[in-house]
Protein backbone atom coordinates (compact mmCIF):
# COMPACT_ATOMS: atom_id res chain seq x y z
CA UNK A 1 0.00 0.00 0.00
CA UNK A 2 1.45 3.30 -0.85
CA UNK A 3 2.71 5.67 2.05
CA UNK A 4 -0.16 8.11 1.39
CA UNK A 5 -2.39 5.25 2.72
CA UNK A 6 -4.39 4.74 -0.56
CA UNK A 7 -4.50 1.40 -2.29
CA UNK A 8 -2.48 0.83 -5.01
CA UNK A 9 -4.75 0.28 -8.77
CA UNK A 10 -3.97 -1.36 -11.37
CA UNK A 11 -4.98 -0.84 -15.11
CA UNK A 12 -6.24 -4.04 -17.06
CA UNK A 13 -3.12 -4.23 -18.38
CA UNK A 14 -1.54 -4.92 -15.46
CA UNK A 15 -4.16 -7.20 -14.03
CA UNK A 16 -4.33 -8.89 -17.69
CA UNK A 17 -0.59 -9.77 -17.28
CA UNK A 18 -0.95 -11.34 -13.49
CA UNK A 19 -4.11 -13.77 -14.45
CA UNK A 20 -2.41 -14.20 -18.39
CA UNK A 21 -4.97 -13.04 -19.84
CA UNK A 22 -5.63 -10.65 -22.94
CA UNK A 23 -7.03 -7.02 -21.37
CA UNK A 24 -10.43 -7.30 -23.11
CA UNK A 25 -10.90 -10.33 -20.84
CA UNK A 26 -10.25 -8.22 -17.68
CA UNK A 27 -12.65 -5.60 -18.77
CA UNK A 28 -14.94 -8.60 -19.83
CA UNK A 29 -14.82 -9.75 -16.06
CA UNK A 30 -15.73 -6.29 -14.50
CA UNK A 31 -18.20 -6.10 -16.48
CA UNK A 32 -19.70 -9.52 -15.66
CA UNK A 33 -19.17 -8.17 -12.04
CA UNK A 34 -16.50 -10.66 -11.51
CA UNK A 35 -14.39 -8.23 -10.42
CA UNK A 36 -14.71 -5.07 -8.88
CA UNK A 37 -13.63 -1.78 -10.85
CA UNK A 38 -13.34 2.06 -10.51
CA UNK A 39 -13.65 4.24 -13.15
CA UNK A 40 -11.17 7.28 -13.19
CA UNK A 41 -12.29 10.82 -14.01
CA UNK A 42 -11.46 10.09 -17.45
CA UNK A 43 -13.49 7.16 -18.18
CA UNK A 44 -10.80 3.92 -17.58
CA UNK A 45 -10.52 1.25 -15.37
CA UNK A 46 -8.65 0.51 -12.54
CA UNK A 47 -8.59 -2.46 -9.74
CA UNK A 48 -7.69 -2.29 -6.36
CA UNK A 49 -4.19 -4.96 -6.43
CA UNK A 50 -5.26 -6.26 -2.63
CA UNK A 51 -8.98 -7.66 -4.88
CA UNK A 52 -6.91 -8.71 -7.99
CA UNK A 53 -4.41 -10.58 -5.48
CA UNK A 54 -6.98 -11.73 -3.62
CA UNK A 55 -9.15 -13.10 -6.71
CA UNK A 56 -5.59 -14.65 -8.24
CA UNK A 57 -5.07 -16.50 -4.53
CA UNK A 58 -8.42 -17.97 -5.16
CA UNK A 59 -8.12 -19.25 -8.19
CA UNK A 60 -4.27 -20.59 -7.66
CA UNK A 61 -5.95 -22.87 -4.76
CA UNK A 62 -8.80 -24.11 -6.93
CA UNK A 63 -6.36 -24.58 -9.67
CA UNK A 64 -4.34 -26.63 -7.19
CA UNK A 65 -6.87 -28.66 -5.43
CA UNK A 66 -8.52 -29.43 -9.04
CA UNK A 67 -4.74 -30.63 -9.59
CA UNK A 68 -4.31 -32.88 -6.42
CA UNK A 69 -8.68 -34.37 -7.20
CA UNK A 70 -7.44 -35.95 -10.41
CA UNK A 71 -3.76 -36.97 -9.25
CA UNK A 72 -5.87 -38.73 -6.94
CA UNK A 73 -4.42 -37.29 -3.85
Amino acid sequence: MPQNGQEQLLTPGEVAAMFRVDPKTVTRWATAGRIGSIRTPGGHRRFRESEVRSMLAELTSEVNVSDDLTRGR
